[in-house]
């Protein structure tokens, strides 16, 4: 049995690069601004997905940009969701399959959720922010086996980490990219990227997957945290202006590999046909 595929429609591949870049384009900031502060240039800060596009709407035209970046990050949570739900790419109803597929809802989720504090920063002042993580932490805490809850979604966080790791290693995320009309040295740069971003991401993940851990053992929902609460604790780690400065400049490759995938990303559905 081999894997046929059909381009997706033009309207939800466009949704989906700009989201692609949207998502780019955030991680960028963040990373910058984490560089910074690790550099220690006029007290710099880290921050968040939030954080990100508050510090873009500072920008000379930062309304009209963050109001352009809402509609990207809306367009990758459809795509986000459309993977979740259609399953257009096969992943199947086993385990790992779900598994991903439950991925994609919950990253469609949160991105919807950064799309409408772009698009209606004051519809939702709080949305997206740690508040909101420890508020439904603490409500999780509250039902019966909520700690137990709490701590399989440490677990659960720590191991897409892993698998984000492998994938880097084993530069498995090249095959969803169509880079044939590049050089051999571009190719090679462009893995080289996105493995140097995918295990910074996932060294980040791994951190807020810790959080979870933590807060499930003490029943303490303050004890989570989101992105800028794990590059704060990498800050106050031995040697962590170095240690921010290296996760920093991964998350910069990291935006700089979603760009690439606006790009190059195969937006397509795969369809099964015999062999």
């Amino acid at each position: 049995m081999q894997q046929g595929a059909t381009h997706a429609a033009p309207a939800l591949e466009r949704l989906a690069r700009l989201g692609y870049a949207g998502k780019g384009v955030l991680y960028l900031t963040i990373g910058l601004l984490a560089l910074w502060r690790a550099a220690q240039w006029q007290g710099g800060a880290t921050t968040d997905q939030r954080g990100a596009l508050t510090s873009i709407s500072d920008l000379p035209f930062g309304s009209v940009l963050v109001v352009v970046l809402g509609i990207g990050l809306a367009g990758y949570a459809v795509w986000q969701l459309v993977r979740a739900t259609l399953d257009p790419e096969h992943q199947g109803t086993a385990a790992k399959g779900l598994a991903k597929r439950g991925g994609y809802l919950l990253s469609a989720l949160s991105y919807v959720g950064l799309a409408i504090a772009a698009t209606l920063p004051d519809a939702a002042p709080g949305l997206g922010g740690a508040g909101t993580t420890r508020d439904w932490t603490a409500r999780l805490l509250d039902v019966p086996g909520g700690q137990i809850l709490v701590g399989l979604v440490g677990a659960v966080i720590i191991g897409i980490a892993i698998k984000q790791v492998h994938t880097a290693l084993t530069s498995a995320f090249m095959r969803q990219m169509a880079l044939t009309d590049l050089g051999q040295q571009r190719r090679k740069m462009v893995e080289r990227v996105g493995q140097v971003g995918i295990v910074a991401r996932a060294a980040v993940f791994a951190v807020i997957g810790g959080f979870f851990l933590q807060a499930a053992w003490r029943a303490a929902p303050g004890k989570t945290g989101g992105l800028k609460d794990a590059l704060n604790t990498f800050a106050s780690a031995p040697y962590g202006r170095v240690l921010l400065a290296v996760v920093a400049a991964g998350l910069v490759a990291y935006g700089v590999y979603c760009l690439v995938l606006a790009v190059y990303r195969r937006i397509h559905i795969q369809t099964p046909s015999s062999s």
